[in-house]
């Protein structure tokens, strides 16, 4: 299994929220995997050979579903009491039954955000994601909310200190409550969980972070 250092790429968007004035706008960092060489200017390390593929929307990291993985040592959400995350990526029909494929963790805890993917029949997904805060876990596990594999999705996990949502294509799937602890300076990975396993065949296209909890007309799309 390879291991060398590479960088992705990232952009930084300002945008307005749709309920608040101009004036009150908000900050993201919006990342781009459209190259192998920076990711918000954070190193990272990559094992196996996650490849880079063209697709209708530009360029995305495709993961072989057995041994590529990326990890920073960054923990985007770090200091934030609210957030949302959103991320647009493609789960393949052959990936294992489940996949953690997006995993923020806390150091020296585990405290954590996951985004997750279980397989049905091999042809559709349903999304799994999970929060850890002190001594909460909270599952938001949507069985009957399914997808076809094999296209293009947008799905996000919103916190707003209260309670804990998560949407596919800007369509609020579960929802519970979560008193939620902002959480410090920690780690990632991206097509695998942090301990290496549950690795995720698909791709990933654009991650994007934002320090409040957006309404479903602020996310951006499967088409980003």
């Amino acid at each position: 299994m390879a291991l060398k250092h590479i960088h992705l790429s990232t952009t930084i968007c300002l945008f307005a929220l749709a309920a608040l004035p101009l004036q009150a706008q908000t900050e993201s960092t919006v990342w781009r995997l459209d190259n192998l060489e920076s990711l918000g200017g954070q190193p990272l390390a990559v094992e196996g050979s996650p490849r880079l593929i063209d697709t209708p929307r530009g360029k995305a990291i495709e993961f072989d579903g057995v041994d590529d993985a990326l990890f920073l040592d960054v923990h985007p959400l770090e200091g934030w009491s609210s957030f949302t995350v959103e991320v647009v990526f493609n789960p393949y029909s052959d990936g294992p039954t489940e996949q953690r494929f997006f995993h923020m963790q806390e150091n020296e805890t585990d405290s954590r955000v996951m985004f997750e993917t279980r397989i049905v029949d091999g042809n559709r997904w349903f999304l799994d994601t999970f929060i850890k805060s002190g001594e909460q876990k909270v599952v938001n596990y949507a069985q009957n909310h399914l997808h076809p594999t094999g296209a293009w999705y947008h799905a996000a996990i919103v916190v707003d200190g209260q309670t804990f949502k998560h949407y596919v294509d800007g369509e609020l799937e579960l929802s519970e409550q979560l008193d939620y602890a902002a959480q410090r300076e920690g780690h990632m990975s991206l097509g695998v969980r942090i301990n290496r396993v549950n690795w995720f065949k698909g791709a990933i296209r654009t991650i994007r972070f934002t320090p409040q909890a957006l309404a479903p007309n602020s996310f951006l799309s499967a088409k980003d």
